[in-house]
């Protein structure tokens, strides 16, 4: 299993047990409502950060490999124009 969902599958634990935790407590409606719009505006800049941390991982293996491709036709071309 990836660590990608591994790390997502945690994340929506957390979430699902603080929703339940504050589901559960005693208190009155609105601040239940309150706590709850605050945990999911947590939860969303949680799962923001993570997604924007994936695409620079992806920019930064993709920038590796357009080097490795660049060196490969580079290398090729050299070795043409020997011939």
């Amino acid at each position: 299993m990836s660590s990608g969902k591994v790390l997502l599958g945690l994340l929506a634990g957390v979430a699902a047990g603080a929703l339940l935790g504050i589901l559960f407590a005693p208190d009155k409606g609105s601040e239940t409502r309150k706590k709850i719009i605050k945990k999911g505006d947590d939860f969303a800049g949680e799962i923001k950060e993570k997604f924007e941390e994936f695409l620079e991982s992806i920019a930064g293996k993709m920038e590796e490999v357009k080097d490795k491709t660049s060196d490969i036709t580079e290398k090729d071309e050299a070795k043409t124009a020997q011939e």
